[in-house]
């Protein structure tokens, strides 16, 4: 009785189908919950007031 070696070269298309789909839910799970947080806004103003003797006039 001789044994037969089955071998792949390419991984089989349901498989393929399978593992790309559960990425991208993964990938829009993780968007959908970044999504839901929020974020504080900054509150307070940033103005910083520069002096004239720093500005160089080019002509």
């Amino acid at each position: 009785m001789q044994f037969i070696k089955k071998t792949r070269s390419s991984p089989s298309l349901i498989g393929l189908t399978i593992k790309i789909s559960l990425f991208l839910v993964i990938i829009l799970a993780i968007i959908f919950l970044l999504n839901k947080i929020e974020f504080p806004a900054p509150v307070k103003e940033i103005e910083k007031i520069i002096p004239n003797e720093n500005f160089k006039v080019v002509k």
